[in-house]
């Protein structure tokens, strides 16, 4: 297997934090390799008693269509590119909170955006119903971590820190969205020089995203599995995205279908309306149809508008080399 190392001299300034992380290492271009989080156990696990599980989302289904259950040890999927275009993207997927639908292969959306030079890296993580210390907050500490760790190896990679995106969907989009709006907040303590680094993206997207916990248009599903069944208002507000919003949140792109039977399209119109608040650069397209999921979500589909529409924000804002 060929193994990746950092030069003798590192061009980005990381190689502290670099010397402490688990190598990402590839065998070749747009191979898959998957790495813990977390060099040991994860923070705040004393309560917990679960037991991780892995179940296919269709019983005799695809065998690469997986979820994971009750996630004691969270990790990066990292696909290469053949190509690198210089950025990455960390993308954090659904499931309500109460599983990740996650597959340690990858997917059809870190397939694409590897095949256009992005380094993309798909995040498994922790379910705050488990018992965890940091109860609503266990994602978003995964979630920091996995930015610093990307960071930490920009120079090994060939990535620029300073062009990362963070794409969110559905509950995911709720742990994106508290990432590029609570960069400033010291979820765990520090482990290595990784954790000296910046956790705020450089842009965001979020897609048919749980974002309020605030009535009348909370996810009720997330909400239980985040803070329980008679939450306080007060709870719901701290973990309600659009109520944090600072200057310097990252520009954001968000898509969401109006007829979602799941999440309240009005949880992205309340991010929106937050962000455009604080004079944040975004970008919101509102599909009549497509559900929770516009349509599939492949962005291979002919018929799907997101990728370009991504695409060309993402190029605006410097993720994407002209050209």
């Amino acid at each position: 297997m060929k193994v990746w190392k950092p030069g003798r001299r590192d061009l980005l300034g990381l190689t502290a934090a670099a010397a402490v992380v688990p190598s990402l290492a590839l065998a070749r271009a747009d191979a898959v390799e998957v790495v813990p989080i977390w060099p040991g156990e994860a923070p705040g696990g004393q309560d917990v008693r679960v037991t991780e599980e892995v179940i296919l989302r269709t019983p005799g289904g695809d065998p690469n269509d997986t979820a994971f259950l009750h996630v004691t040890r969270p990790w990066l999927m990292m696909r290469r590119p053949a190509v690198s275009n210089g950025a990455a993207v960390l993308i954090i997927p659904g499931g309500g909170f109460r599983r990740v639908a996650v597959s340690r292969s990858g997917g059809a959306i870190d397939q694409w955006l590897a095949s256009l030079g992005f380094t993309a890296f798909v995040m498994n993580y922790r379910l705050p119903g488990d018992g965890w210390a940091a109860g609503p907050d266990a994602p978003l500490q995964d979630a920091q971590r996995a930015i610093r760790l990307i960071r930490a190896r920009a120079a090994e990679l060939r990535i620029d820190p300073e062009r990362i995106t963070v794409l969110g969907f559905s509950a995911g989009g709720h742990v994106a969205a508290r990432l590029g709006t609570r960069f400033d907040l010291d979820t765990y303590a520090p482990i290595d020089e990784a954790d000296t680094l910046s956790t705020r993206p450089s842009t965001t997207g979020l897609f048919f995203p749980v974002v309020t916990m605030t009535a009348p248009h909370a996810h009720g599903g997330s909400l239980a599995e985040l803070l329980g069944t008679e939450p306080s208002d007060a709870a719901r507000r701290a973990a309600s995205a659009e109520q944090h919003v600072p200057p310097e949140t990252p520009p954001t792109f968000i898509a969401a279908a109006a007829d979602d039977p799941v999440v309240p399209v009005e949880n992205s119109l309340l991010m929106w309306s937050a962000l455009r608040a604080q004079k944040i650069p975004t970008e919101m397209h509102l599909f009549e149809v497509g559900g929770h999921s516009l349509g599939g979500f492949n962005p291979r589909d002919p018929d799907a508008l997101w990728p370009g529409l991504l695409l060309s924000f993402l190029k605006r804002h410097g993720m994407v080399p002209a050209g």
